[in-house]
């Protein structure tokens, strides 16, 4: 079971973690919160999505060149990591001081899907790999996140079990509650 931690410990947390790792289903808001984490503490923004898994023009990197530089990342001192990928879990976990699991409504990741793309439908947005323009969703993708806490959320609980059973894990369920984990440092500025 993944120790886990209330959403107000996880704010506490953050103000000394100095490697976090961001995880959840797509449309969640997970880029967003990560980007805004990596800004009020100061730490490097990585991002699965750009800096690993795509190449331009849509080419998916091959798994081994994708689990070296993962390696690398998560050997770095001071980061904020936004990705799911639990393959990469047995790299990631051990370097992480604490996990935020975007764990909200399916509905929600959806409209949050479906915001993106109106945003960005065509162009390529922030934490996307160069000449990858956001798509329209097909049907695999919308059946990824319909599914995704039925399908994908017990592998992540099981590789949580398996590579960072001390880590603490946050379950944060809305946009509300990333914000309240935010505004210590919010307040701040």
């Amino acid at each position: 079971m993944p120790r886990y931690v209330s959403s107000q410990e996880a704010s506490n947390l953050l103000v000394g973690a100095k490697r976090v790792l961001v995880i959840g289903c797509s449309g969640g808001g997970k880029t967003t919160f990560s980007a805004k984490i990596a800004a009020c503490r100061n730490l490097e923004f990585q991002s699965l999505d750009r800096d690993v898994r795509w190449l331009p023009g849509w080419v998916e990197r091959d798994r081994a060149g994708q689990r070296e530089i993962i390696d690398q990342l998560a050997r770095r001192e001071r980061w904020v990591m936004d990705g799911s990928g639990a393959s990469s879990f047995d790299l990631r976990l051990p370097r992480t001081e604490l996990v935020l699991w975007v764990r909200v409504p399916r509905y929600i990741a959806l409209f949050g899907l479906f915001k993106r793309v109106f945003r960005y439908y065509g162009a390529v947005r922030p934490a996307m790999a160069e000449d990858c323009p956001e798509p329209l969703p097909d049907r695999d993708f919308l059946s990824y996140i319909w599914n995704f806490e039925r399908r994908y959320a017990p592998f992540f609980i099981k590789q949580i079990d398996q590579h960072g059973p001390t880590v603490p894990v946050a379950v944060i369920r809305s946009h509300r509650e990333m914000d309240a984990i935010l505004q210590p440092f919010t307040q701040r500025q």
